[in-house]
């Protein structure tokens, strides 16, 4: 489903990012009203692209980041490899900014993309180069194409970590005339009662914190990363307007799978690790109250939009 991307509304792309990436404020990272000489004197928290130690911490444990993280719906990459293709056929060159282990290049390539892997983390660069993919190692801001251009440039579960106007200007850069951006999250929609236990976890374990991830719907109310996603994409002045797909999905964790996924999420290496372990374990036991397992519904969201002019 296609719809117009709106200045508010939406979701929270990763719970915790809203609460450690904003160093316990309890507000939501927003895009500065100007890109002026100001920004350097904003604190770094504020907006998830300048938390690079919280971008750079997943190629801790590699293995287990691509073992756990959830995977995107087949309509998703189906219709980002069909678009890359365009009037060149099979075989679309395509840019996966924040590649990470590769989860999404492996799809993409197997639906027949080339597909050129960029990552900040040395360490998740050479566990995705495993797999045969072809990885370099910047960010995407400063990071130099050497004149190569591509019909598609995507980010999986990363461009909260690029600055939003730099990153869409740049994409535009490296995009071929007609070319798509396509950035996109998956959002987890738990039920009433996986929510209520989950909540509750974090209540016990971090009984300081101010904003719980599971207190809403991430679906629900303003979502400022995908405001600031379509703003940037909307100021870089080379794409047409902005839209959303969105795709629903679901996947049953047990509470072994829901435990060894839960280290991974960016805003975990902000908990010192004694209220990591209380929470590992208070979550342990919600689990074990929800049956021992549970289903997580998901939306698979993206903005996207197409390259109308040259930058």
């Amino acid at each position: 489903m296609a719809v117009p991307v709106g200045m508010a509304g939406g979701f929270l792309a990763e719970q915790v990012v809203e609460w450690a990436g904003a160093h316990y404020s309890g507000r939501m990272p927003t895009l500065p009203s100007g890109h002026g000489p100001d920004r350097g004197s904003r604190a770094s928290g504020a907006e998830p692209h300048r938390a690079r130690d919280m971008a750079e911490s997943f190629g801790a444990d590699p293995a287990r980041y691509d073992r756990t993280r959830p995977r995107y719906p087949e309509e998703l990459i189906a219709r980002i490899a069909a678009g890359a293709e365009g009037s060149r056929g099979a075989g679309g060159a395509v840019l996966d900014v924040g590649v990470g282990t590769g989860i999404v290049a492996r799809r993409l390539r197997a639906a027949g993309c080339r597909v050129l892997g960029l990552d900040v983390d040395a360490r998740m660069a050479a566990y995705a180069r495993r797999d045969g993919l072809d990885v370099e190692v910047a960010p995407f801001e400063d990071w130099d194409p050497a004149g190569r251009r591509f019909d598609a440039v995507v980010a999986g579960q990363t461009w909260h970590w690029i600055d939003p106007v730099a990153g869409a200007a740049k994409a535009a850069a490296v995009l071929r005339p007609a070319g798509r951006i396509a950035v996109f999250w998956n959002v987890s929609r738990p039920a009433a009662d996986v929510a209520g236990a989950l909540g509750a976890a974090y209540r016990e374990a971090l009984p300081d914190a101010p904003l719980n991830p599971w207190s809403r719907t991430a679906l629900d109310g303003h979502s400022a990363i995908v405001d600031r996603t379509a703003d940037g994409i909307r100021r870089a002045g080379a794409f047409g307007e902005p839209e959303e797909w969105r795709y629903g999905w679901e996947r049953t964790y047990t509470r072994d799978e829901w435990l060894d996924q839960l280290p991974t999420g960016g805003g975990m290496a902000r908990i010192p690790p004694d209220r990591r372990a209380a929470l590992l374990d208070a979550t342990a036991a919600a689990v074990d109250s929800l049956g021992g397992a549970f289903p997580m519904r998901y939306t698979a969201l993206a903005v996207t939009a197409v390259v109308q002019a040259r930058v």
